[in-house]
C-alpha cells in the first residue's frame, strides 16, 4: 500500500497521473464475511441465550430453573420458526442481531416496569399489564424486516415476558392481542403520521380488553378507567418512541423503510434540482423511468416507492457531461462525431462511476448507490461497439488497397465497451434496468401502435435474458412477464396520439362579406379569442 501511493506521487511529479481520486465504496470483504458466517451467527446466538438467563434470573429469588428452561424452549421454538418462514432475516447476521436486539431489549422494558412497581394487588397488576411496552418490538421489527419477522417478535416478547413477570395468563392474552394489533396496522405505514395511527388502534384494542377484564373481574369504575388510560397510553407512547429512534437504527442497520423512501422522493433534493438546470433531458428520461419502474413494481408486489427513488437518481452521474447524452443533444450538434468510438464509449460508460462519486458525496442510501452501479450490469454499449467494428471493417478493407497487413489493424475488444457491472443483484435494480432500456428504445419508435409497443418491451427483456443480466436478480418469468405487460400498458399512455384539431381555411375565410365596420371588429375579436 505505501509503495503504490510512492509510485503514484511519483507519477503525479512527473504529470503522468492525477492527483484527484475518485470516491469508492469501501472493498474491505470482512463485513459481507460476517454477514453470512456460521460460526458468527452461533455466537449471536449463544450470546442472547446468556441474556435471556441473566433476564429471567434478574431480580427474582429463589430457585428460577422452570422459568429458565421454558424461556430457552419458547426461544429455540422461535428460532426454528424463523429459519422456516423467515429465511432473508436467518440467513442475515445484522438483521438477526436487529431482530434479537429488538425482543431483548424490549423484554428488558417490561421487566424493568415490573421490578420497579412491585405490587401483590390484582387490580394493580392488571394496570401494569396494560402499561407495559410490549409492542416496542412488533412496531419496530414490523417496520424494518417486515411482517413475518413483526409475528416472531410478538410471539417471542409475550411469552417470555409472561414468564419473566410470573407465568400471568392475561399478561400473555393482552401482550399476544396488542402485539398482533401492532403488526396488523404497521404492515402499510408509509408516514410517520400512519405509525401514530398504528398507536392509537393498539390503545384502543387495550382499552377494549381494559374494560372487558374489568368487567370480569368486577374492578371498581376508578380501577377500571385508570387501567383504560395506562393501556391508551401505553399503546400511544410506544409508537412515539418507535418514530423517535428509528432514523437511528435505520442508520445503524443501514435498512430502509417505506417512511424513508417518501421522504426521499422528494424532487427537490440538490442533485435533482441540479440535474434539471444542466441536464434537463436526463431529468425528464429519469421520470419516465420512475413511472415505468413503479408500474412494473406494482404488478409484481414489490416496494414502488423505491423503485421510484432509485429511477430518479440512476442517472445522475450525467450531469458531469451532460452535453455527450442523447437526451440532452440538441439537433444537429453531435459532439460524438469528432469523437472516435472508444473514447465516446468511455464518455458513456464513465456516467456510472460519476453517478457513484455524487451518491457518495450527498450520502445517499446504499440501495440507491446499488442501483446506479447495477442498472446497466456489465453489458455493452452497442451503438459505438458496432461503429468500432465498422471502423476496423473498413480499415481493413483500405489496408488491402495500401498492401497492408491484417495485423497492422487494431483488434477491436469488446470489453473497452462494456460497463463494470455488477448485474442487477435485486428485483427492484432490474425492473430499474428493464424500464430505463424501455424508456430509451420507445423514443425511437415513430409509430407507437399497441403491438409495436408490445414487441419492443419483449424484444428488450429477451436480450436482456440472452445476454445474462437478470441472472442474479432472482425474478421469476411470471414476475417478468406480469411486469413486461404493466411498462407496455404505462408506455401506451405515454405515448398516447392525440386528435389533430381541424385549421380554419384562410382563403375561405376571405371571402365573408362584413356587413360594417362594428361587427368586423366583433368578429375579428371572436376569432382571436377561439
Amino acid at each position: 500500500m505505501i509503495l503504490d501511493w510512492l509510485e503514484r506521487r511519483r507519477l503525479v511529479r512527473k504529470g503522468l497521473a492525477c492527483d484527484k481520486t475518485r470516491l469508492s465504496q469501501s472493498e474491505d470483504t470482512l463485513p459481507s464475511r460476517l454477514e453470512s458466517s456460521w460460526l458468527t451467527r452461533l455466537f449471536i446466538l449463544g450470546f442472547f441465550i446468556v441474556l435471556l438467563h441473566l433476564g429471567v434470573a434478574w431480580g427474582k429469588p429463589g430457585d428460577n430453573r422452570e422459568d429458565q428452561i421454558l424461556a430457552f424452549i419458547v426461544f429455540i421454538c422461535g428460532l426454528m420458526l424463523l429459519e422456516l418462514d423467515c429465511r432473508e432475516v436467518w440467513c442475515s447476521n445484522s438483521r438477526l442481531v436487529l431482530l434479537l436486539g429488538a425482543t431483548w431489549l424490549n423484554l428488558v422494558m417490561v421487566k424493568v416496569l415490573f421490578l420497579v412497581w412491585p405490587t401483590d394487588d390484582p387490580a394493580a397488576l392488571a394496570r401494569l399489564y396494560f402499561l407495559s411496552p410490549c409492542t416496542f418490538a412488533p412496531f419496530l421489527v414490523t417496520l424494518l424486516l417486515g411482517t413475518r419477522a413483526g409475528l416472531f417478535a410478538v410471539v417471542q416478547v409475550s411469552m417470555i415476558a409472561s414468564l419473566l413477570t410470573g407465568q400471568h395468563f392475561t399478561f400473555l392474552l393482552v401482550s399476544l392481542l396488542s402485539g398482533f394489533t401492532a403488526v396488523y396496522f404497521t404492515q402499510n405505514v408509509r408516514k410517520r403520521f400512519d405509525l401514530i395511527k398504528a398507536g392509537v388502534a393498539v390503545g384502543c384494542l387495550n382499552l377494549l380488553c381494559a374494560i372487558v377484564l374489568g368487567l370480569v373481574h368486577r374492578r371498581s369504575p376508578d380501577a377500571l378507567a385508570l387501567q383504560a388510560l395506562f393501556g391508551i397510553g401505553a399503546g400511544i407512547g410506544t409508537a412515539l418512541l418507535v418514530s423517535a429512534i428509528l432514523p437511528v437504527v435505520e442508520w445503524l442497520f443501514q435498512i430502509t423503510t417505506t417512511i424513508s423512501w417518501i421522504e426521499l422522493a422528494d424532487l427537490n433534493h440538490p442533485l435533482l434540482q441540479q440535474m434539471t438546470m444542466e441536464a434537463p433531458g436526463t431529468y425528464h428520461h429519469s421520470l419516465l423511468v420512475a413511472n415505468l419502474a413503479e408500474s412494473g413494481a406494482k404488478a409484481i408486489g414489490l416496494d414502488a416507492t423505491a423503485c421510484r427513488v432509485m429511477a430518479y437518481f440512476h442517472d445522475i452521474g450525467k450531469i458531469i457531461k451532460p452535453e455527450y447524452f442523447t437526451e440532452n443533444i440538441p439537433p444537429g450538434a453531435n459532439p460524438h462525431e469528432n469523437l472516435s468510438p472508444s473514447m465516446s464509449a468511455l464518455i458513456i460508460i464513465a456516467h456510472v462511476k460519476e453517478g457513484v462519486d455524487l451518491a457518495l458525496k450527498y450520502r445517499l442510501k446504499k440501495q440507491i448507490l446499488e442501483a446506479i452501479q447495477q442498472h446497466h450490469g456489465d453489458s455493452v454499449v452497442t451503438y459505438f461497439h458496432q461503429r468500432a467494428l465498422q471502423q476496423q471493417q473498413d480499415a481493413r478493407e483500405g489496408g488491402k488497397i495500401m498492401n497492408m497487413r491484417e495485423e497492422d489493424v487494431p483488434d477491436v475488444s469488446e470489453n473497452s465497451f462494456r460497463y463494470p457491472g455488477p448485474r442487477p443483484q435485486t428485483k427492484e435494480i432490474a425492473l430499474l434496468s428493464i424500464a430505463d432500456a424501455v424508456e430509451a428504445a420507445s423514443r425511437s419508435l415513430e409509430k407507437p401502435t399497441a403491438q409495436r409497443i408490445e414487441d419492443l418491451v419483449n424484444e428488450i427483456i429477451e436480450h436482456k435474458i440472452a445476454t445474462h443480466q437478470l441472472d442474479e436478480c432472482h425474478l421469476t418469468l411470471n414476475e417478468i412477464r406480469a411486469a413486461a405487460e404493466a411498462m407496455s400498458v404505462t408506455v401506451k399512455n405515454m405515448l398516447h396520439t392525440r386528435i389533430a384539431y381541424a385549421k380554419k381555411d384562410k382563403s375561405s375565410a376571405s371571402t365573408v362579406v362584413q356587413p360594417s365596420k362594428r361587427s368586423s371588429s366583433a368578429g375579428s375579436s371572436t376569432s382571436a379569442a377561439a
